[in-house]
């Protein structure tokens, strides 16, 4: 269900939500006229929408993740990849798997 956001058309410091407030309510739903607190008038702000930002290669490294893209059959480059691991992980040689006891942590 959307949050919307609202704000106070009307001076209301008495209501607990003044100045801005957020609603859940169904996306069919008509936007609020007046406040279900206090009854003062408000109207909905369009904000800003929530946007997810990717991590890096590197920043995922950072906080511990390994990452694995495949470049053939049986054939995975490591783009997280810490000194000492090799580039390319072939999942028929173990010996090319990242060492992931120094990524775990307790």
């Amino acid at each position: 269900m959307p949050l919307y956001s609202y704000r106070h058309s009307a001076d209301s410091r008495s209501c607990e939500h003044y100045p801005d407030f957020e609603f859940d309510q169904p996306a069919r739903d008509l936007p609020l006229t007046v406040c279900p607190w206090c009854g003062v008038r408000v109207q909905r702000v369009i904000g800003a929408p929530a946007i997810k930002k990717r991590l890096l290669d590197c920043e995922l490294r950072d906080k511990g993740f390994t990452k694995l893209v495949r470049v053939d059959e049986g054939l995975y480059e490591n783009k997280t990849r810490r000194p000492g691991e090799d580039k390319y992980v072939d999942r028929h040689r173990p010996e090319t798997l990242p060492k992931l006891e120094k990524t775990i942590r307790d």
